[in-house]
């Protein structure tokens, strides 16, 4: 049985909560949030106690935590944590500086604790299919990945402002993606981006409207497009093209059903948060971050690979305000 503590009992706690409360190999032994409120909350539905971060991450009835708060926390929490000999599992970004991951990744390799980073679309179980036909060769050598995201709407203008921007927020999912598919890592960063979804996200410097190109050592090119508006919902679909032909996984709709009328063919509209559309991934990332810590031979996504995205990130951002390929 893997003891758990979860650290940030809001919406995405309460997600990996959900899983945890569903495995016989897991137990949620305690919660914390910075509201009190809030943990009691979680608490109650899960059994748990409600403690300070300090005392779960010191404590001795517990093998593992999540890490759900907020980003600026992370960096404390993952050294404290590691030291503790507490397997981990954080939400991304790791962190907002690829710096302080670097000094991360020492603490975490010197203790030699598990460390998750939370990429859940490796997870959905279509993006993840594609992975697997690519890897067994159906469509031969990989020579474009096309990866589109799109919110149905942007998030609060509080939230852009301390959100480090488009490309570390939302689109470093599509970075890790991008790694994913390409079974190797881009050389090159090449991004554009504009705010004129809404004003007030350019006032409080950032973009809502962004694309970028990556290139690899091997010449294989991946073109990611972000939007923070969607009218017809959450937009999440990839590509791949092949020397040997082409995969693809386009939207998750509400249903499956189509009607077919003189106007032509319509279907359900696609799922319109994250939450619902990525709500299987959720849980199939806990899943295996819990069975990892039952045999190290299941892979995960590690610390390392929270640093790459986040290089990636940095190298978008950098492009944007330059106007040039940058190369990592």
């Amino acid at each position: 049985m893997i003891r758990i503590g979860i650290l940030g009992c809001g919406r995405i706690g309460q997600v990996h909560a959900r899983t945890l409360r569903s495995m016989d190999a897991a137990q949620i032994v305690a919660v914390s949030d910075f509201f009190p409120e809030t943990a009691e909350k979680l608490a109650r539905v899960c059994g748990a106690e409600v403690r300070t971060t300090d005392a779960i991450i010191a404590s001795d009835d517990i093998d593992a935590i999540v890490v759900g708060t907020p980003t600026d926390t992370h960096f404390d929490i993952i050294k404290a944590a590691a030291k503790a000999g507490k397997a981990i599992f954080c939400e991304k970004p790791v962190d907002m500086s690829a710096d302080n991951i670097r000094i991360l990744i020492g603490h975490v390799e010197e203790t030699g604790v598990a460390f998750f980073t939370a990429f859940n679309r490796r997870f959905d179980p279509s993006f993840a299919n594609v992975q697997k036909r690519i890897v067994a060769g159906e469509i031969g050598s990989v020579e474009i990945v096309t990866i589109l995201s799109r919110d149905p709407s942007p998030p609060p203008i509080g939230y852009i402002k301390s959100s480090g921007g488009i490309f570390r927020d939302m689109m470093i999912h599509d970075f890790d993606m991008a790694r994913f598919l390409l079974g190797e890592d881009p050389i090159s960063v090449y991004a554009v981006g504009s705010a004129i979804v809404d004003p007030e996200i350019g006032k409080a410097g950032d973009v809502d409207t962004a694309a970028v190109t990556l290139t690899t050592a091997s010449g294989k090119i991946c073109q990611i497009s972000n939007s923070r508006r969607a009218t017809y919902g959450y937009d999440q679909r990839i590509e791949v093209h092949g020397s040997a032909g082409m995969l693809r996984a386009t939207n998750v709709l509400e249903n499956t059903v189509d009607v077919a009328t003189a106007d032509g063919f319509r279907t359900a509209p696609t799922m319109n948060f994250f939450l619902e559309r990525y709500e299987q991934a959720y849980a199939n990332e806990m899943r295996t971050f819990v069975a990892h810590l039952s045999d190290s031979s299941v892979a995960i996504p590690g610390i390392w690979d929270g640093l790459r995205a986040q290089i990636l990130a940095d190298a978008a951002a950098q492009s944007r305000e330059t106007g040039l390929p940058v190369s990592v």
